[in-house]
């Protein structure tokens, strides 16, 4: 029997889930084996169809919403496409960021080694900018490399655009990758977390979106809870309360 996934914010226009990490959010022919979406998943639950008004990568969790209409889906994709949804994410990178930043650093749209096998054109670079701050600091004492210790940042980032990857991309450029990509990562840092937290997933997690409602006018602020594992990583890193 397949898990319910949560809801957390439901009216007659909108719903918004807590995308579990691993979850595809719908049916891709790039991912023939997987049986499990959350489109698709969510249409069962609620018994009617879905419009997804954005994606998250399979690896992130969190916040993910959906119209309950293709006219209400017409209505908030511009707001998407715009900069009236505010998203605010969290991840654990390594390394002690101990200030936040805004970063303005340009990235190509990284081609996907099926879909865009033919594409001969390099793609250029686009706008890419990330508002980011530390929430907390931790350090274990277990060495690595050249140092006799390893240090980790909960961070705090709020993208201001949209480009594929992003936040993974941002961090990795800064040098405080994200725990638990393995395509931006720092493979060391992910078999540490494995051995010490049983976390075998990215460590970035959608946490809230704030936009104004395209019909009641309200502002709107939807948050999304951290996983089981996050909060074995929160715990052993001392953070309990962080989030």
């Amino acid at each position: 029997m397949q898990t319910e996934l949560e809801i957390i914010y439901r009216d007659e226009w909108l719903i918004a889930v807590n995308k579990p990490s691993g979850m595809l959010v719908h049916r891709s022919w790039l991912d023939k084996g997987e049986t499990r979406f959350v489109m698709q998943t969510l249409r069962d639950q609620i018994g009617q169809h879905v419009f997804p008004l954005h994606r998250l990568d399979r690896p992130t969790s969190g916040v993910l919403l959906f119209a309950l209409s293709s006219e209400m889906a017409s209505q908030m994709m511009p707001k998407f496409a715009g900069r009236d949804i505010h998203k605010t994410y969290h991840a654990v990178v390594r390394g002690w960021i101990k200030e936040g930043a805004t970063l303005d650093y340009p990235l190509k749209e990284e081609l996907d080694k099926v879909a865009d096998k033919f594409a001969t054109a390099e793609p250029e670079a686009k706008e890419a900018v990330t508002e980011y701050r530390p929430v907390a600091h931790a350090e274990l004492p277990i060495p690595m490399g050249r140092y006799q210790s390893c240090r980790y940042t909960l961070v705090e980032m709020k993208p201001h655009t949209g480009r594929k990857h992003q936040l993974r991309r941002h961090m990795h450029h800064l040098s405080h990758h994200i725990v638990g990509d393995v395509n931006h990562g720092d493979g060391r840092h992910n078999r540490l977390f494995r051995q010490e937290f049983e976390c075998h997933q990215l460590l970035l997690h959608a946490s809230q979106t704030e936009f104004q409602h395209p019909v009641t006018g309200e502002n709107l602020v939807i948050d999304a809870k951290v996983d089981e594992v996050w909060r074995r990583v929160l715990e052993g890193l001392g953070w309990g309360s962080a989030l």
